[in-house]
């Protein structure tokens, strides 16, 4: 472990130059690695047409959807020359110093349903089975403020740290919690507590301008409990309705300086008012991009800390993290697990503070029963106590990408913020449209990246499965319009097109034209008809055959849209006598897995036949909204 007291040796001082773990094979070379990223991209383009190496590492170099820019490759160059250590200035490796015991993070569950009985039987659930802080989401379509008091009528005080937050009425959720507190009859210093107070993030949910003028009324209102927080800079408002991460960094950075500034306006100093701020970030399936993020944000904060001359212990970020919301998944919901534990995984290993893991079924409802909770709380607690994680301190630091990523992500970051603080600060800036501005078109440059698979998700524009298992759920309780950012799940678009299917009277259908034989068929088979089942679409299908045979096969499957599947040499010796047979059938669309050129000569003949190709890139969105107009299903 790292001892920030005992930096004269480099941390790196007893790590070898070369590790010799492949040491009987020589070292490759820069050239040779060249050599051979050109000869993967070269493969099968004709002479003349040759990609040089830096077109080919432009094909290799992908950006987020805010402009961050990937490598295809980190080296020793692209890392800090020296790491520095957890615990101390500027906190990129984690505001605490982990001493190798599991106390790991503050393993945190959200509570939202109305019913009080049920909230408190699964509050006392959890925090029986290993949670150890609870997070109240407090408004109209939840919890009521009166009743925070009844849901935790047996927490011990002193043991669990409670927080809530409101979409609605921030200030009677807080007063409901410190009336909680108030009438505890346990001493101050013992207890800690989160009033949740964001007038930003209120006004960014439901339109107007943030009101700053009372914050130092609510810390006034904590200053006996030295271990409680009246702020929350909440990113997670931004992600869910489609920021990507450095714009989810920069504003909430700039939402946490307007808090300090407004508070020593009000006669607050500068230190105590970073003291009384925590950070709500997201964790998303991003591993790395997560991991950087949350490093970063450390990084940006203490030199905002800096600049506001707080002292150098104060400075340090306090990190709530969040599973995304915008990720979870409606169809197919099992498959939520995995993306929680990635990102629990990914904002464990960033350095959160405190981390929340949303039930697998957050995207259908509330939780019917204990099961999904159980689910949700485990998540954290085994990769906690069983994985280790939280004995580590920082375990991506020195990774060359990781290191890079969290670099890139500060410059971008400090960048737009400073854009912020010349437009007025992020208050005005939200107020006067700008983050709606960029909001869409981040969501513009995100729905053709989902559309055409560059941006897949799992269960549902990738392996999709028709019928897939499903559970059920509480309906959520019915909330107001809000006036200010829309959320959007990412699978919405694709669950539009299941939904469409579903309510069809009879389900719609692509005929698969398989020609010639498994090994000529197969690998197009496999691509495409995952494709028409993203849309609940089945593909009946023939394998092989003459063209009368293929042709009394599509008849037969009572659909008029056909999708032929083959490889180059099938759809030389057959490709356009069947697909003109199949429109004189009755084809209405026929789609070509593949590319025109495969046809060879008669490829422009092919282009004028076919209404379009299944491939990859293409926009499946399009392809299957126009397929189920074709089909005649309703929308």
């Amino acid at each position: 472990m790292t001892d920030p007291d005992n930096l004269e040796k480099p941390v790196d001082a007893d790590v070898p130059e070369a590790l010799t773990l492949a040491g009987d094979f020589p070292t490759p070379t820069q050239e040779q690695w060249e050599k051979e990223v050109a000869k993967v991209f070269n493969r099968g383009r004709p002479e003349g047409k040759q990609l040089s190496f830096e077109q080919s590492l432009k094909r290799m170099e992908p950006t987020t959807v805010d402009g961050l820019q990937f490598e295809p490759m980190y080296t020793r160059d692209d890392a800090p020359e020296k790491l520095g250590a957890p615990g101390v200035a500027p906190f990129t490796r984690g505001t605490t110093i982990k001493t190798g015991d599991a106390d790991a993070w503050d393993v945190r569950a959200l509570h939202e349903d109305p019913d009080t009985e049920s909230t408190r039987k699964a509050i006392v659930a959890d925090l029986e089975r290993g949670v150890t802080s609870i997070w109240l989401r407090v408004g109209a379509d939840a919890i009521k403020p009166a009743d925070v008091a009844g849901d935790l009528k047996e927490v011990l005080l002193n043991l669990a740290k409670v927080e809530v937050s409101s979409r609605d009425d921030q200030e009677a959720a807080a007063n409901a919690l410190l009336d909680v507190y108030a009438s505890s009859e346990l001493a101050p210093e013992e207890l800690s507590f989160n009033l949740g107070i964001d007038p930003i993030g209120l006004a960014a949910l439901n339109g107007g301008e943030a009101d700053l003028s009372g914050l130092s009324a609510w810390s006034g209102k904590i200053k006996n409990y030295k271990n409680a927080r009246a702020f929350v800079a909440d990113g997670t408002i931004y992600h869910n309705a489609g920021a990507g991460d450095v714009a989810e960094l920069a504003w909430t950075i700039a939402t946490a300086v307007e808090y300090v500034r407004a508070l020593v306006e009000q006669g607050v100093s500068a230190s105590d008012a970073f003291d009384a701020i925590n950070f709500r970030v997201t964790a998303t399936h991003d591993q790395f991009l997560t991991i950087a993020r949350l490093r970063a944000l450390r990084t940006v904060w203490n030199r905002i800390g800096e600049v506001f001359e707080v002292p150098e212990d104060k400075r340090g970020a306090r990190q709530e993290a969040v599973t995304s919301w915008r990720e979870l998944t409606r169809d197919d919901p099992y498959v939520n697990i995995l993306r929680g534990t990635i990102s629990t995984f990914s904002a464990a290993v960033g350095g959160a503070e405190a981390i929340t893991t949303l039930p697998f079924d957050a995207a259908i409802g509330l939780p019917k029963n204990q099961f999904t909770r159980r689910i949700a709380r485990n998540t954290g607690i085994v990769l906690a106590e069983e994985c280790n994680i939280g004995r580590v301190n920082d375990p991506a630091g020195g990774s060359f990408y990781v290191e890079s990523l969290t670099k890139s992500l500060e410059q971008a970051a400090w960048a737009k913020f400073q854009e912020i603080e010349a437009a007025g600060g992020f208050a005005k800036f939200l107020a006067d449209g700008k983050v709606a501005a960029e909001l869409e078109g981040l969501n513009a440059e995100r729905a053709k990246r989902l559309a055409t698979r560059k941006q897949p998700i799992t269960a549902v524009s990738e392996f999709p499965m028709i019928g897939a298992r499903t559970l059920e759920a509480k309906p959520f309780p019915a909330a107001a319009e809000r006036n200010g950012l829309a959320w959007h799940r990412d699978a919405e678009v694709f669950e539009g097109l299941v939904d469409r299917s579903g309510k069809a009277t009879e389900a719609p259908k692509v005929f698969l034209a398989c020609l010639g034989t498994r090994r000529d068929f197969g690998a197009r088979e496999g691509f495409s008809a995952p494709m028409w089942h993203i849309a609940g679409i089945e593909t009946p299908e023939v394998e092989g055959g003459s063209t009368e045979d293929i042709v009394k096969a599509f008849k037969a499957s009572g659909t008029t849209v056909v999708d032929l599947c083959s490889n180059k040499k099938t759809y030389a010796a057959q490709g356009l006598e069947v697909a003109k047979a199949l429109r004189e059938a009755g084809a209405k669309k026929v789609y070509l897995s593949g590319a025109f050129k495969e046809f060879g000569d008669d490829a422009a003949e092919a282009e004028q036949v076919f209404d379009g190709r299944v491939a990859m890139g293409m926009d499946v969105v399009a392809t299957l909204s126009d397929t189920l107009d074709t089909l005649g299903v309703a929308k």
